[in-house]
Order: C-alpha cells, then structure tokens, then sequence
C-alpha cells in the first residue's frame, strides 16, 4: 500500500487536486482510498436523520449500512484525535491511499504552492518529505520534482513511482 500526501494552505486546491488525483488512479484500475483531515467539528449524517438522532442521545459508534455503502461514526468524546496510520488501518486494503491534510505526518507529500510569490508560506523550507511541488510558477527555491496543475497524469505517475 501507497500513502500519498496533498498538502497546502486553505483554499490553494487540495481538494481539486486530490480528486483529479483519485479519478486518474482509478482509471488505471488501482484500488484507491481517501483520508480527509479536518480541522474542525464535522457531521456526515443530517440532523433529523436516524443515525444523527442515535449519536446525539448518547451512542459512541454507530453504523450506517445499505446496499451501495457503509459508514462508521465514532464519537471519541474525551480520547486523543486518532493518528493516521490508525485510520490507515481501518481501510480495506488500497493499492494507494491519498491523504489530504496531515501535513506532520511521516508519509511523502506533494505541497500545492497557494502564492508563489511568497516564500514564507512555502511548507517544503519546514517539511523534509515533500516529494514535489504543484505550482503554475517554476519555484527556484525547490529542487525536486515541480508541476503545473494541469499535469495529473505525471503527478499519479510520481506518486506510483516514488520510492523511499
């Protein structure tokens, strides 16, 4: 298994990538999954629904199934955030996991260059496993792999060739 970051400041395209990302893997039939780190409270189920009403009078996990999918919500109350390679092994064995987020993790990560006119916001001058940059800029200051946005199908073709 493959666990690729997508790392970047807020609004700068994480999200955009990440799918155009995904879309590509699957289209050379690889088994790809996704881990979206938030940075705030979130809900997957709609107040009024079943499962919404089962974790607000108290459940700590709940399940949702039918015959499309499944979902597990889990209420961690007073525990830790779990840590990535925790969530890694919930998943059910991928080719490639993409995650988006969990920039001071350990795992390799392309950073998306939001303004690269300014240095500062750079994360690869502090992270040591950016494997590579997106930017429309060339940015001198990177000596590794750089590519345009548009440029998915070498960006999924770094992120199944990258070796440790």
């Amino acid at each position: 298994m493959k666990i690729f970051g997508i790392v970047g400041w807020k609004n700068s395209g994480k999200t955009f990538i990440s799918q155009k990302i995904i879309s590509h893997l699957c289209l050379l039939d690889l088994k790809v999954a996704s881990i979206k780190h938030a940075h705030h409270d979130f809900n997957i189920d709609n107040p009024d629904t079943d499962s919404f009403l089962h974790r607000e009078a108290g459940s700590q996990q709940v399940i949702i199934s039918s015959s499309k999918r499944w979902a597990k919500i889990s209420e961690l109350k007073k525990n830790k955030e779990k840590k990535l390679i925790d969530l890694v092994e919930e998943l059910d064995k991928p080719d490639v996991v993409i995650v988006e987020g969990y920039k001071n993790e350990d795992h390799p990560k392309i950073e998306i260059i939001k303004d690269p006119l300014d240095e500062s916001t750079f994360m690869f001058n502090d992270l040591t496993n950016i494997t590579a940059i997106i930017s429309d800029v060339k940015i001198t200051a990177f000596d590794k792999r750089q590519f345009k946005k548009n440029q998915i199908r070498e960006i999924a073709e770094h992120i199944i060739s990258y070796k440790r």
